[in-house]
C-alpha cells in the first residue's frame, strides 16, 4: 500500500511538472518566433508549484528525505535516538496536521468572498487552493500514519526498528540511493541506444 501511495504521488508529482515544462516551452517559442502569448503559463506555473509542492511533503515523508540536523544523532545511545525519531514523526505530523488546520481557513475565506485571482484570467481560487489543501490533508494523513507508526514501535518497546525505519539517512545511505539511480540511469541509456 505504502509503495503503491509513493509510485501515484510521484507520477502526479512529474505530470504537474512535466505539463508545465511543455507549456512553458510552447509559450516561450511562440514569443520569440510568433511575437504570441498564451497567457497566463506564469499562473499557472504558481499552482502547480503550489500543489506540487504539497505533494513533494508527503514524497519525502515516505523517502525519510525531510531534514534534520543529525550531528549528535549517531553519538546518542539506542533508547535517546528512538525517542529523538519518535518526537521527530510526531511534530511533524502535528505541524502538518496545523498546516491543514489554517489551509482550510484560506479555502473558507476564498469561499465566502469569491475570491478570484489578480490575473487576466481571474480564476476562482476556490479550484487551485481545493487541489493545494487536498495535497496538505495528504500530507496530513501520511505524516500522521508513520507517526502512528512510530508510537507503537515505541509503546511495544521495540527500539531497534523505531531507530532504523525513523533515522535520519545516513550519508551512506544517501551515496548507495545515488549510486543506484546512477546505475539505474545507466542501463536505461543502453536500453535507449539498443532500440
Amino acid at each position: 500500500m505504502k509503495t503503491r501511495l509513493e509510485n501515484i504521488l510521484g507520477i502526479l508529482f512529474g505530470t504537474i511538472f512535466m505539463t508545465l515544462v511543455a507549456l512553458v516551452t510552447v509559450e516561450t517559442i511562440a514569443r520569440k518566433l510568433f511575437n504570441v502569448s498564451l497567457q497566463g503559463v506564469d499562473e499557472l506555473g504558481g499552482y502547480a508549484l503550489a500543489i506540487g509542492s504539497t505533494i513533494a511533503f508527503s514524497l519525502a515523508v515516505f523517502g525519510r528525505n525531510h531534514i534534520r540536523v543529525d550531528v549528535l544523532h549517531q553519538h546518542y545511545p539506542d533508547w535517546l535516538k528512538a525517542l529523538m525519531n519518535w518526537l521527530s514523526a510526531f511534530s511533524l505530523a502535528a505541524f502538518a496536521v496545523f498546516l491543514c488546520w489554517v489551509a482550510i481557513q484560506v479555502l473558507l475565506d476564498s469561499v465566502t468572498y469569491g475570491s478570484t485571482a489578480q490575473t487576466p484570467w481571474a480564476t476562482p481560487l476556490i479550484y487551485p487552493q481545493s487541489l493545494w489543501y487536498a495535497g496538505l490533508v495528504i500530507f496530513g494523513i501520511v505524516s500522521s500514519c508513520f507517526a502512528a507508526w512510530a508510537t507503537y514501535l515505541l509503546l511495544t518497546g521495540k527500539q531497534q526498528e523505531l531507530i532504523l525505519e525513523f533515522q535520519p539517512k545516513s550519508a551512506k545511505e544517501e551515496l548507495k540511493e545515488e549510486l543506484d539511480d546512477l546505475a539505474q540511469r545507466s542501463n536505461l541509456d543502453e536500453i535507449v541506444k539498443k532500440a
